[in-house]
């Protein structure tokens, strides 16, 4: 039985120019060609809103096991928040306005206008830093606690502590890693313009999720 082999179609190179619309490959001339391509792959955000919506699930059950546990207990013991906590608020409102800066200079720098911006590696290493800070003082904090005797078995209050806070931080871990990211796709000027937007949401939500959890250490611990 006899085969039939069809010559692959031809591409005419030509035809492949910086025309923009039409369905050709835009080249940019001034050497940024890795950038633009990888600015130019539309990305879904989905995971993002998935990951925070997990995050918020979890949260939610560890509120509902606070109130239910506290207000059936006879062994419940309050105790004053570490008052470092409040600065540690303070460092991650902070990283959250750094970050929104470094967020619109990165766009500015992206489009190409380098003259009116430049590189914002600073202002994402300043949030890096504050995002360490507060990492740091969140192990302050416990090592106050555990000065005092309070340590996760200690109370059914101080285990809800350790655990809302020690679980926030690994969260907040898990956003300077992207934050590192980031910079390194930004060195490399092959970062996604979506890839920035997710890092900041997730940042931002960071911030939103420890003021509640503040809110809820402080009205029923």
């Amino acid at each position: 039985m006899a085969t039939t082999l069809h010559e692959p179609p031809q591409i005419d190179l030509n035809n492949i120019s910086g025309a923009g619309n039409g369905g050709s490959i835009n080249i940019p001339t001034d050497g940024g060609l890795r950038a633009a391509l990888d600015v130019s792959r539309p990305t879904s955000s989905s995971a993002i809103w998935v990951a925070m919506f997990a995050i918020c699930m979890m949260f939610a059950a560890f509120t509902s096991a606070l109130i239910v546990r506290k207000g059936s207990s006879m062994d419940w013991q309050s105790f004053a928040l570490p008052s470092i906590l409040y600065f540690n608020t303070f460092l991650l409102l902070v990283s959250s306005a750094t970050l929104e800066i470094a967020r619109r200079r990165v766009d500015v720098f992206m489009k190409g206008d380098r003259s009116s911006a430049e590189r914002p590696t600073l202002w994402l290493y300043i949030t890096l830093g504050l995002g360490l800070l507060f990492v740091a003082g969140q192990y302050i904090a416990w090592s106050q606690l555990r000065a005092e005797g309070m340590y996760l078995a200690t109370n059914p209050s101080s285990s809800f502590f350790y655990v809302l806070t020690a679980t926030h931080a690994l969260h907040v871990l898990g956003g300077l890693g992207g934050l590192l990211y980031v910079v390194y796709k930004l060195s490399n000027l092959t970062l996604r313009r979506n890839a920035m937007v997710s890092t900041a949401r997730y940042w931002h939500f960071m911030g939103a999720l420890w003021v509640y959890l503040m809110l809820l250490l402080w009205i029923k611990l």
